[in-house]
């Protein structure tokens, strides 16, 4: 039997998660912790600052108590800001606005990105800084849909929820450009409008990155209407994306090698540890 969930209670729980917080310029994790280490990292011009663009995608990156930027990747790159001797300024706006910005040289940099060639156009890549693996998630009332792959389940007919710009791998880009099957993809701009979608049976699935799915349901009290699949696109590398427009190839360098010395340090496995990644 479908669950039932109140329209009202639906509609607040939805609208709480299409809201975007204010961002504090230079906010830093309140849980980091101070360390420093030995490094060849060159040295930074004294006024070196950084403008980061930021999309809300817990627990990667997100609002957390007193209105602090936190997460996975942001504490990463501000243990490596600190080893370049740079501060970091923050924007929020959605994935797509962000990519705009970047080409423009209107943001430095944004987190979570994969590498494309069409991005490798207007962009500069880090090393990978760790992986992603994006997986199918479905009502939980239908039990497990028998498909094994991705293209079994838009071949059914089943409508797929993506956010849009997000990068999910050959397998999709190839289904998302066959005229065969394009009118099945619904693009949104954030998770959570998936999720919503999904309960409402307009889609049937959505994709999303395991840690954020399972993050975002939780958070939301989600565990009875929505379930992973066991349909996975595998791992990928994930990297930080420079603006061309706005950012010396230097910087980037210079970013890799303070990366490498916060492996080294020991606290790049710390963070790891702390989100359970």
């Amino acid at each position: 039997m479908k669950p039932f969930l109140p329209g009202f209670l639906l509609v607040a729980l939805f609208m709480l998660g299409c809201t975007e917080a204010p961002v504090q310029p230079d906010a830093q994790s309140q849980e980091q912790e101070s360390y420093t280490t030995e490094s060849a990292v060159p040295a930074q011009p004294s006024d070196c600052q950084l403008t980061m663009g930021f999309d809300a995608w817990e627990p990667y990156q997100y609002v957390g108590v007193g209105n602090v930027v936190t997460g996975l990747d942001v504490e990463i790159v501000h243990a490596v800001a600190e080893q370049m001797g740079c501060t970091v300024e923050i924007q929020q706006a959605t994935w797509v606005e962000l990519l705009n910005a970047l080409r423009r040289g209107e943001v430095d940099f944004v987190l979570g990105a994969s590498m494309t060639e069409d991005r490798q156009q207007f962009a500069y890549f880090s090393e990978p800084y760790r992986e992603e693996r994006f997986i199918l998630y479905v009502r939980r009332y239908e039990g497990n849909l028998p498909y094994t792959n991705i293209t079994e389940f838009v071949q059914a007919g089943h409508k797929l929820g993506i956010v849009n710009e997000y990068f999910y791998g050959d397998e999709i880009t190839r289904l998302y450009t066959d005229d065969a099957y394009h009118d099945q993809f619904v693009g949104a701009i954030i998770s959570e409008m998936n999720m919503a979608r999904l309960i409402d049976e307009e889609i049937d699935g959505f994709l999303e990155d395991s840690f954020v799915g399972a993050s975002i349901i939780r958070r939301r009290g989600l565990d009875d209407f929505i379930e992973p699949h066991s349909i996975n696109l595998g791992s990928s590398e994930v990297y930080v994306m420079f603006s061309r427009a706005s950012v010396d190839e230097t910087v980037v360098n210079a970013f890799n090698q303070g990366l490498a010395a916060v492996k080294a340090s020991g606290l790049y496995q710390q963070i790891l540890d702390k989100y359970g990644h």
